[in-house]
């Protein structure tokens, strides 16, 4: 067995080739679910089924990175398997494409450039020819107004009025927390990991497929029950399951490969590392991974919405370039303290949505405002700004 040392400067061309194709994969979907998707998908959702439908989407989207895993897979096998890899990515691009197309504009969006009637179309194509449209209509037009009454730009508005700060707050401390679960170096580098632990490089990519089976299953999960308990709840399981996962694999790796990386490690406990890094995709999957975008799509207003979720998707791409350039070395560097950290700051970030984000389940957009105004914390510095608009 080798240890994080000396694994980690000798990937193999394939190696490189499927990092640099995710990398490049990652960066796309993340700016595309980060900014477009939540904001279309959470304001064209009927309120009492917004969180099952946009984190329907990430289900289907974890469908897909487990379809490319496997691809990868068996890709591996021959040399000239990367292309076929990166090749195949372009298909459900173009289907995404060709689907686009045939999208209507999101109801608060036609609003705000001046077409209500085109708006009113729009909703009764999604809620049905004879559904009641006129009072979430009238609620959109109310809010729409209220947001023009501003002079100032959206980042502006976010950075220096009080009223903003809970959004501006929300807007970085998300996406930085989405991060440090540690989710997307395990995502990259879980083959790496399970090398080190002792697994062959084929058995170390069918833990990938593995971790991504098990993502698949909990968002699922978390699609049938996230607008029954609300996202508080899952945020609370979610975060005791991934400092339980990360905890038992930072014991085990301290414990069995030793401070120096260069210990054997016994089968049994290679694995357990595996029946913990599958926990702690689970507990990712039943919370933050659908939860870290359906939260930044539904909590903010209006007139800050693009410039909110710009933030958010901005912030975690940073952060993922970040990660992903220091993972190696602080797993070469700390060893098994590296999972000690994340569980830290999970620790940190499940204590922080319990003390200050509110439940949002089943709230209307343009009634959010009411949520932060009765927040114990940020009623000092939100207005209640959907008087009027509550349903």
């Amino acid at each position: 067995m080798r240890a994080p040392r000396e694994a980690a400067p000798r990937p193999s061309a394939t190696a490189v080739h499927h990092a640099l194709h995710d990398g490049f994969n990652h960066v796309v979907w993340f700016w595309t679910k980060w900014q477009a998707a939540p904001l279309f998908l959470a304001e064209m959702a009927p309120p009492r089924w917004r969180g099952s439908l946009t984190a329907g989407f990430q289900f289907f989207l974890a469908v897909g990175v487990v379809i490319a895993t496997v691809t990868n897979y068996f890709a591996s096998r021959v040399p000239w398997g990367w292309r076929l890899s990166l090749g195949l990515a372009g298909a459900p691009a173009f289907v995404i494409f060709l689907g686009a197309l045939f999208l209507t504009d999101t109801p608060s969006s036609l609003v705000m450039r001046g077409h209500t009637g085109r708006a009113r179309a729009a909703l009764l194509r999604v809620r049905g020819p004879g559904a009641d449209v006129e009072a979430e209509l009238k609620g959109i037009v109310s809010s729409v107004e209220a947001a023009r009454q501003g002079e100032d730009g959206a980042f502006r508005r976010m950075a220096t009025r009080r009223e903003y700060r809970p959004y501006l707050v929300f807007a970085v401390a998300m996406p930085m927390f989405f991060q440090l679960t540690g989710v997307i170096v395990i995502s990259f580098f879980s083959p790496l990991v399970f090398r080190t632990i002792g697994f062959g490089s084929n058995a170390a990519l069918m833990g990938n497929v593995i971790l991504g089976a098990v993502n698949l299953v909990c968002l699922m999960l978390s699609t049938l029950v996230i607008d029954r308990y609300g996202r508080r709840v899952l945020f609370m399981v979610g975060g005791v399951i991934m400092i339980i996962a990360q905890v038992g694999v930072a014991w085990i790796m301290g414990a069995q490969v030793g401070k120096n990386g260069s210990a054997a490690m016994a089968r049994p406990y290679a694995v357990a590392v595996v029946v913990f890094t599958c926990l702690h995709t689970a507990g990712f999957g039943c919370s933050w991974g659908p939860l870290g975008w359906v939260v930044p799509g539904e909590i903010f207003p209006v007139d800050i919405r693009s410039a909110g979720q710009a933030m958010n998707a901005s912030i975690g791409l940073g952060l993922t370039f970040v990660q992903t350039q220091s993972f190696l070395a602080m797993l070469c560097r700390f060893r098994y303290a590296t999972f000690a950290y994340y569980a830290a700051w999970v620790a940190v970030m499940t204590v922080f949505i319990a003390v200050f984000l509110p439940e949002t389940k089943g709230v209307p957009l343009e009634s959010m405002a009411t949520v932060w105004a009765r927040h114990w914390y940020w009623k000092r510095f939100a207005q209640d700004q959907g008087k009027g608009t509550e349903t």
